[in-house]
């Protein structure tokens, strides 16, 4: 086993300890985020349906044209956005699922963004 293979492990253990404890609901739905390398993606999630809600990644056309704009700057944009999306289909409260990633840098960051565009987690 490298390197890269037991850290994915890790991190799909942590992803399996976090989700035991978080779910999202109708009232609640759970916000998941994943980030590559390149970008972030983050879904909000109704896990009672089984269904995404609502959508969002730096990967979108309206990221692509911001220029000379960091990876965490691009993150705390994708939250306002998400956090505006969510607003549109009636979600205020939601619950934070980190995706396994410790609460830094990029996390943090898109975590700020959705709190100032009004979602409470």
């Amino acid at each position: 086993m490298g390197k890269t293979s037991s850290r994915q492990l890790s991190r799909r253990k942590r992803v399996v300890r976090i989700r035991k404890k978080i779910s999202g609901d109708g009232f609640r739905p759970r916000l998941r985020v994943f980030r590559s390398n390149v970008h972030f993606y983050a879904q909000i999630i109704d896990d009672q349906k089984g269904c995404t809600l609502l959508s969002g990644a730096t990967s979108e056309k309206e990221f692509q044209s911001s220029d000379h704009e960091t990876k965490a700057q691009s993150a705390k944009r994708l939250g306002l956005v998400i956090a505006q999306r969510a607003k549109d289909h009636g979600i205020e409260k939601v619950v934070f699922d980190r995706g396994g990633y410790l609460y830094h840098g990029r996390v943090q960051s898109f975590s700020e963004g959705a709190r100032e565009g009004g979602l409470q987690f």
